[in-house]
């Protein structure tokens, strides 16, 4: 029993040995892996690469399943890793991306990895796992970005004439997250031709000095590129504008400014401001010049004739106009060289070879102890070595002793005038020579002159400002003598061999060389100071809008003429504002197109330095445009006839009753540039007249048969005068057109025989700016009826005047129907045609009879001898108005067969026929005419209305 005991339990140990040998060899050790792996994947892929690579060893094997790995194990669900095992039995595994890795989301990973075995058997129970490893990875980058400028533009202002090392920086950046991909290495200008140059860091600078003046800005590009060389797609605009050095200046001003007629004043410099530099001043002055010499007689003025500017402002009346237009009465001026340039204004130029002798009636021959002598004048230096005496106006001896009574000359730049009076008293010295030095005188501009004396006293005014002479010299009296003188324009008359001009005797000496206008003599009465400045006026100048607005400090002043403006202050803003107020104004309606310079110089002081900026001058010009033309029209009634009684009554036959005078201008049509080229819009003005000529056409008045007459009384309060001459009449004198319609309508026409001249023809012109502007010429026919014979007329009311004339309205014309006026043709051509017909066919059957008289005197019949007085339709007057129009002796009556007929041109009211004979033939041929004379009139006057019919 006992060994059997012993033999179980051997069985039994032997048994638990098995088991437990076997169980030990199936899954005794874990798998083992390294403790840190380092990898490295490229953005965009999946497979990572392992330092050292990923592999699991297990000391169970080559033992199945317990030997072998079966996978790697991420601990970190963040991590988009995953472990695969490639070979189970060498343990061999690899780390790959669940999806794609964005270097620029996250650079680097790291996470923990283990190692499991397959265990004891296929379902992986009883396995073992590693240790735990930290994996370190790496996104390697890949250059997917270009870079980008962080400023759309970039905008830089550099002053002119200096070098810059940095003019600007530009930047760019690049999402790329390697350092070699996301950085900048270059900067590169892509626009040629460019005085500019960047570096790697992108700055920019130039490589020459800039200039504002040829280039003011420059537009440059720019690209960049990262450090795998990929470029930017869009380059970058770099503006640099080129800023001038700061110059001390007026700044904000036109070169050109347009001035509208009409406009009344228009501001200069609107935003002109004066730029310092950052210098401070203490004062500024500032002086603005109009230079408006080549205008006209120095500036713009009304170009009127002296006449008329006289009479406009208010001159003494009596003066005498030494160099008038040269004319038929005025030839004395014919020879005399004019100045063509010049628009409307009468300029004679003296080239020290031509004068004019002015004639004995023409000349006052008293000049009393008050008179004035006046003129424009424009002169230079004499170029001779030897300055020579140059005489504007001499009076002097015709023969022998060759004396001087008055001149006024020019010598060595001086002003002189020269007076000699015949004295009683011929042992006294008396005042003869005043001298004037002036600046004027041989400046080349333009300047009036007026001389006024009042003996001994003798003043001179140029340009309006007065001027006492600097020398008076006195001499003896002259004798009084009976010998004639000679005044003298431009030279004086002499009798000695010294020849400036044609030869001829006596001879010019002292010949004056340059320009006049306007020379008159006064006698008897002298100018005043506000008549000599309305002469002279310039009628543009320089202007200040709203004085009172001027800034506190602010002083200025003005010359006479407005030409020049000074102003002075002493704060800057106050300047400033102060030059934005001045303006230009022209007040003639018509003024003087072209252009006017202007002239801006500026002095400054600043405070307390020996060194203060300096402000350079500057020119502008102001362009006047050209005004619209007027067009003058005078419109009336251009045909009279009229009784002579009218013309021998004491009130005359006026003229011009129902004369209009209208003036109208073009205005374009502005209102959009796309209707340029449609034709302009009329548009009335009103506008001044300086003188309406009324000439004769033909033959002149004869005096003692035929005038014009106008009552002075109609120039009353009006500036108007005018003259009268066998050739016409002219009204002058600068005003409205109103005025001068209600003067020509007062011009009456008186023939006292008109039998010897019964038609004449008067032309009517008018103008303004002395011939500028002309208007049409309108004629006026005028036609005398001679005095006809006393009738009666059964219907008064009916007939129409002896001498009714139908008058068209201007407004409203009154015409005939084109039907109508056919049909009263061919009606009165067919009667016409008849009564020929009758009066023949009568004249024909009276000779037959007379002819068989002897044979046939019982078929006669018999009229007796007292008259036979018939009444005639009245609209039968047109039958012997045909027959007026057969030719007739001018001093007998025309008879038709035997027929009465009264005198050419007044219709008959009552006929008074002889006795005669005729057969009964001719009897009835009179009774047809008579019928049908007596059916046409009376239809008709029941068809035709007698307005239409006249």
């Amino acid at each position: 029993m006992q060994r059997i005991s012993e033999v179980v339990l051997l069985v039994a140990g032997f048994s638990l040995g098995l088991c437990a040998c076997h169980t030990v060899k199936v899954n005794k050790h874990k798998p083992w892996i390294e403790t840190s792996y380092h990898g490295v994947i490229t953005e965009n892929m999946d497979i990572v690469q392992l330092d050292p690579p990923l592999v699991a060893l297990d000391k169970d094997a080559p033992v199945p399943y317990a030997g072998e790995i079966c996978a790697f194990k991420i601990q970190g669900l963040e991590a988009p890793f995953e472990a695969v095992v490639l070979n189970g039995t060498s343990g061999e595994g690899q780390l790959r991306a669940r999806g794609l890795v964005d270097c620029e989301l996250q650079k680097e990973y790291t996470f923990i990895i283990q190692a499991h075995d397959c265990g004891a058997g296929p379902g992986g129970t009883g396995g073992k796992k590693s240790h735990k490893a930290v994996v370190h990875i790496q996104v390697n980058d890949v250059n997917e970005f270009s870079p980008v400028f962080r400023e759309a533009q970039y905008h830089v202002a550099v002053t002119e004439g200096k070098i810059y090392d940095n003019i600007l920086q530009v930047e760019a950046t690049d999402q790329d997250c390697s350092p070699q991909y996301s950085q900048i290495c270059n900067y590169q200008i892509t626009t040629s031709n460019t005085p500019f140059a960047i570096d790697r860091n992108g700055n920019i600078r130039n490589t020459e000095k800039l200039s504002f003046d040829k280039q003011q800005q420059y537009a440059v590009l720019v690209t960049a590129f990262d450090c795998g060389q990929k470029r930017s797609t869009e380059s970058v605009a770099v503006h640099i504008y080129v800023k001038p050095v700061c110059k001390p200046g007026w700044q904000g001003w036109d070169k050109r400014v347009d001035y509208e007629p009409g406009t009344g004043s228009k501001q200069l410099f609107p935003k002109m401001n004066l730029e310092t530099c950052g210098g401070l001043l203490s004062s500024v002055r500032t002086t603005v010049e109009l230079q408006t010499s080549h205008i006209g007689k120095g500036c713009d003025r009304e170009t009127y004739s002296e006449k008329s500017l006289q009479k406009l402002c208010g001159a003494s009346s009596g003066s005498t106009d030494l160099l008038p237009a040269p004319s038929a009465s005025t030839n004395w001026t014919a020879s005399l060289v004019t100045d063509s340039e010049r628009d409307s204004d009468l300029i004679f130029r003296f080239d020290g070879r031509q004068a004019a002798r002015i004639p004995d009636q023409v000349v006052p021959q008293n000049l009393t102890d008050q008179f004035t002598v006046a003129t424009w004048m424009k002169h230079g230096p004499n170029p001779g070595l030897r300055a020579e005496k140059e005489t504007l106006l001499c009076n002097s001896d015709k023969t022998e002793m060759n004396r001087h009574h008055y001149s006024l000359y020019v010598h060595n730049c001086r002003l002189v005038f020269l007076l000699r009076r015949d004295f009683i008293q011929v042992d006294t010295f008396r005042p003869a020579e005043f001298h004037w030095k002036l600046d004027q005188i041989c400046d080349k501009e333009w300047h009036y002159y007026v001389i006024n004396v009042e003996f001994p006293v003798v003043t001179l005014y140029v340009d309006g400002v007065t001027y006492d002479p600097y020398l008076v010299t006195d001499d003896w009296p002259i004798h009084p003598s009976q010998i004639d003188v000679q005044l003298t324009v431009g030279a004086c008359c002499a009798i000695s061999s010294d020849n400036c001009g044609e030869v001829t005797k006596p001879r010019f000496t002292q010949c004056f060389r340059g320009s006049l206008s306007g020379l008159t003599i006064r006698p008897g009465k002298i100018e005043s100071q506000k008549v000599i400045s309305c002469l002279q006026a310039c009628k543009e100048g320089l202007d200040i809008n709203s004085l009172e607005s001027l800034g506190k400090g602010i002083k200025f002043h003005f010359n006479p003429a407005q030409s020049i403006l000074v102003m002075e202050g002493e704060d800057l803003e106050n300047m400033n504002a102060a030059l934005r107020k001045v303006s230009y104004i022209n007040s003639r309606q018509f003024p003087t197109p072209g252009i006017r310079r202007l002239h801006i110089s500026t002095s400054v002081q600043c405070f307390g330095e020996d060194t203060c900026i300096s402000i350079p001058d500057i020119d502008a010009v102001v362009m006047v445009l050209q005004p619209s033309e007027p067009r003058i029209t005078i419109a009336g009634v251009d045909r009279l006839t009229r009784p002579a009684a009218d013309l021998r009554g004491p009130a005359g036959l006026t003229l011009f009753q129902d004369l209009h005078i209208i003036s109208t201008v073009t205005k374009g049509d502005t209102a959009s540039h796309h209707t340029a080229g449609r034709p302009g819009v009329q548009e009335e003005i009103i506008h001044n007249l300086d003188y309406c000529d009324i000439l004769v056409l033909g033959e002149e008045l004869r005096p003692e048969q035929e005038s014009l007459q106008l009552q002075r009384s109609t120039l009353l309060g009006k500036h108007l005068d005018a003259t009268n001459s066998t050739s016409g009449m002219s009204i002058y004198g600068v005003d409205s057109m109103s005025n001068y319609e209600q003067v020509i309508r007062q011009v009456h026409y008186h023939n006292w025989h008109p039998a010897q001249n019964p038609d004449r023809k008067f032309r009517l012109t008018c103008s303004e700016l002395n011939g500028r502007y002309t208007s049409n010429e309108f004629t006026l026919e005028i036609s005398v009826l001679h005095k006809s014979e006393a009738g009666e007329h059964v219907n008064h009311m009916v007939a129409p005047s002896q001498y009714m004339q139908v008058v068209p309205h201007l407004a409203m014309v009154h015409r005939v129907p084109s039907a109508a006026t056919v049909v009263i043709v061919i009606c009165i051509a067919t009667l016409v045609v008849v009564v020929v017909l009758g009066i023949y066919r009568i004249h024909l059957t009276h000779q037959q009879e007379g002819r068989s008289s002897d044979t046939t005197k019982e078929r006669e019949l018999d009229w007796d001898d007292s008259a036979l007085n018939i009444t005639v339709n009245p609209m039968e007057v047109g039958v012997y108005e045909a027959m007026d129009s057969l030719p007739h002796s001018s001093h007998t009556k025309p008879t038709v067969a035997g027929w009465g007929i009264p005198g050419y041109g007044q219709p008959p009211t009552k006929l008074t026929y002889p006795r005669w004979r005729s057969s009964k033939s001719s009897c009835r041929v009179v009774s047809l005419v008579y019928i049908v004379s007596f059916s046409f009139f009376t239809y008709l006057s029941s068809h035709i209305s007698l307005k239409t019919f006249c």
